[in-house]
């Protein structure tokens, strides 16, 4: 099988000593950097097979994204973007400082990206009639004119340290995820603080300090119901009432850091995963208030942290620290090993360190239509999932999706 190869041009590097800020009361989780990685195996199943590679020449992928059939993936400071099409480079776009991408997230025009340099990038998307696109940097959050209008009253500042202070609306740490949503952006941190932006003129609105340690992911709902998942092992659940928002109750399963949440499509399930090896899958009840959730199972199977998780089209994939990448997928027969139905019906192997991002899309057929079915909530058809991982790889599978509810 001919195996894709892009090298991202970049002669200098570091590493990022934490992928998820942990608590020091935290099980931490340690990179198998053993030679015996399985990198050339790629058929795993009948039912998946890895189709490409893509090797950068820095030590690891740090986020990927998807938006308008361009995949976007960061590698350190760097972000390129690959046409899904023909998987071909486009756009190779970086930041001034050596801020590591921590998340990427979008508008219908403009790409937001979150950096560990304590800022936030607003990006936009400029098409060429050649064959490569520019993207061209908008901004830089908190914005230099905010910053010198806050900053005139002592009242807008906020002790981080002692003998250290900065304007409120500005992260004190790295900003770990975004999440956009009616108008607003949300901004997560490690230096404990969830913060709200407007997005028609990126002012920032309201910091809240939502944990007691750092916070590593970010999640909102279609009705506006936003989810932080933190170090400190809680989720903590905001609603907004009168332009402000509020914190409305705390999700309490997992025994260490929480490092990904994911949002089925109408909001009514949650995926957590931490560094206690497991996914825990929260449910709406019904009748009950929109942001009560209950913790219905826990999905095992994983020999490591989980590092990150997407749910996409009534598929949950899951990528951890002991290299692998699951599919998980339900079944409304439930089973006496697993009353929620949930099982994991694929398991991707092949990188050589942790996984730390996916992301997916349906695969397209010579005329540009997606291969699946969807026909009541019933998936089927070929799910291309991207894995990037701390060894610098990017891995692209088709996995083949036959529903399995009756």
């Amino acid at each position: 099988m001919e195996v894709s190869t892009w090298f991202c041009n970049n002669s200098h590097y570091y590493e990022d000593s934490n992928s998820e800020k942990q608590s020091t009361t935290s099980t931490i989780y340690e990179e198998n950097t053993s030679s015996n990685c399985s990198i050339d195996t790629f058929n795993i199943s009948p039912n998946s097979y890895c189709i490409a590679t893509f090797k950068t020449l820095t030590p690891q992928i740090s986020n990927l994204a998807i938006h308008n059939n361009i995949l976007y993936a960061a590698s350190l400071n760097e972000i390129v973007a690959i046409d899904l099409k023909t998987y071909e480079l486009i756009d190779t776009f970086t930041s001034s400082s050596f801020g590591l991408v921590k998340s990427i997230a979008f508008t219908k025009t403009k790409i937001l990206t979150a950096h560990q340099d304590c800022k936030i990038r607003i990006w936009q998307f400029k098409p060429s009639s050649k064959k490569h696109h520019h993207h061209h940097l908008l901004s830089t959050l908190p914005k230099l004119k905010d910053r010198i209008l806050r900053g005139i009253l002592p009242k807008n500042y906020v002790q981080i340290r002692r003998h250290k202070q900065k304007l409120w609306i500005q992260h004190a740490d790295t900003v770990s995820g975004l999440a956009v949503n009616d108008g607003l952006m949300y901004s997560v941190s490690w230096d404990k603080t969830l913060k709200i932006w407007k997005m028609s003129d990126f002012s920032c609105l309201e910091s809240v300090l939502g944990h007691v340690d750092a916070i590593n992911a970010v999640v909102v709902s279609q009705n506006g119901i936003v989810y932080t998942a933190s170090a400190d092992g809680e989720i903590k659940v905001w609603r907004r009432e009168k332009n402000k928002h509020s914190l409305v109750t705390t999700l309490r399963k997992h025994k260490s850091s929480v490092n990904a949440l994911s949002l089925n499509n109408d909001g009514t399930i949650l995926f957590s995963g931490g560094c206690d090896e497991k996914i825990v899958v929260w449910e709406k009840e019904e009748h009950c208030v929109d942001y009560y959730m209950l913790s219905t199972c826990l999905l095992k199977g994983h020999n490591g942290a989980i590092l990150c998780l997407n749910y996409f089209d009534g598929v949950l994939i899951s990528g951890s620290s002991d290299r692998s990448v699951r599919i998980w997928e339900k079944n409304s027969i439930n089973s006496n090993n697993n009353e929620c139905g949930y099982f994991c019906s694929i398991v991707l192997e092949g990188h050589c360190k942790p996984v730390k991002s996916i992301t997916a899309a349906w695969d397209e057929d010579e005329n540009g239509n997606n291969n699946n079915n969807n026909n009541n909530n019933n998936n089927n058809g070929i799910l291309s999932v991207f894995s990037g991982s701390l060894d610098g790889e990017i891995r692209v599978w088709h996995v083949n999706i036959v529903s399995t509810s009756h």
